[in-house]
């Protein structure tokens, strides 16, 4: 592998902060900030794949964002409709996999329909994944891969546990994103960010366009990544 591939991650995850706040700086409801993130993420898309990257999962709904108004719900099961009817089928056809972890059991039937739809149809082996966390929590993941290696009986492995993770298929990520200027994880892939390289930047998500994208891909390439080893 060239010096040139080395530099541009495989596996990345973003963690879209900051629909509400661009939102409310333009004096509008919360949900069109939602809205116009939803567009950001066809856009970087896009770059993802034009860039070399393989993996990219998103931070779409975590388990904690059910708690929000019922309004704001509705407006995001509305997006997430939009987006698995319009967008999700045109890029399985351009050799886009769908991937989606998370509990969809709390989702309205004809979304989570939708998106597991979508999933099946998706090529396994596909050029480019593109996974969204709905309704995730990573410390609820690793109960129930715990609970699932508990009702197999035995010890698991680091590798053998990995495989009972929603995320069983997808490379940890090489590269985590978080936009909005908050500078955590918010239970994002605890157990697969183990190593990975961290981004925090204070651009709000709608804002976060290609060249700020660039600009990350740019500051993880001038990472050393020793995974513990000099």
């Amino acid at each position: 592998m060239s010096e040139k591939n080395r530099a541009v991650p495989q596996s990345v995850g973003i963690i879209m902060d900051g629909n509400g706040r661009w939102a409310k700086r333009r004096l509008m409801p919360r949900s069109f900030g939602h809205d116009a993130g939803m567009k950001r993420i066809v856009k970087l898309v896009e770059c993802a794949r034009a860039a070399g990257i393989r993996y990219l999962t998103l931070f779409a709904l975590s388990t904690e964002n059910l708690a929000r108004p019922r309004e704001e719900l509705e407006g995001l099961f509305g997006l997430f409709r939009k987006y698995f009817e319009e967008y999700a089928p045109k890029l399985v056809a351009e050799d886009v996999a769908i991937g989606v972890i998370g509990d969809l059991s709390a989702l309205p039937a004809d979304v989570s329909g939708k998106m597991l739809e979508v999933c099946a149809r998706s090529k396994r082996d596909a050029a480019f994944r593109l996974v969204f966390a709905v309704n995730y929590g990573s410390r609820a993941e690793i109960v129930r891969a715990a609970n699932l290696a508990v009702k197999a009986g035995g010890e698991v492995s680091e590798e053998g546990f990995s495989r009972l993770m929603y995320t069983c298929g997808v490379p940890d990520p090489d590269f985590i994103i978080r936009t909005g200027g908050e500078l955590r994880l918010s239970n994002f892939l605890l157990w697969q960010s183990a190593y990975s390289e961290l981004y925090f930047t204070k651009t709000l998500f709608p804002d976060f366009d290609e060249r700020q994208f660039k600009r990350a891909l740019k500051e993880y390439s001038r990472r050393n990544r020793r995974f513990g080893k000099v």
